[in-house]
């Protein structure tokens, strides 16, 4: 009889910049583990590259990046960019917050960022939409 370990998905929750309002990734990080997922918080005013080499060493499935303020496509292009020098091609990247604007949204969808998510949208809906997209990608 072969026994399998299904491995639980694994989420970086990171805070960039000089934002210092972290509720927002805290509740994300309650939320995703009480669905069941290993999560890691990055702490505050991180960088692409320390967000990106976070990820890689914690070999997550995911990464959750919330912002409330600063310039949400350099940081999401430096975190896909670092990500992508690193080989790393099977890591989701989500965003979420209040920086998330209309206006931006089409640019960060093109560039590949997984899912976006504003600050009225309900935590369940949030944990719904990464564990769907984490699933198709099939990361183990």
């Amino acid at each position: 009889m072969t026994d399998t370990i299904e491995r639980k998905m694994r989420i970086l929750v990171a805070k960039p910049g000089l934002d210092i309002h972290d509720r927002g990734a805290l509740l994300l990080c309650k939320a995703f583990k009480d669905a069941g997922m290993e999560v890691i918080y990055s702490g505050l005013w991180q960088t692409a590259d320390n967000i990106a080499a976070a990820a890689v060493e914690e070999d997550v499935n995911a990464i959750a990046i919330s912002m409330l303020d600063g310039q949400p496509v350099p940081i999401f292009n430096g975190v896909l960019e670092e990500l992508k020098k690193k080989g790393v091609e099977d890591i989701c990247v989500f965003g979420g917050g209040t920086a998330i604007t209309d206006g931006i949204r089409p640019k960060l969808e093109e560039m590949g960022v997984a899912g976006l998510h504003g600050p009225a949208t309900p935590l369940a809906v949030i944990v719904e939409s990464v564990t769907e997209t984490i699933g198709k990608i099939g990361k183990s």
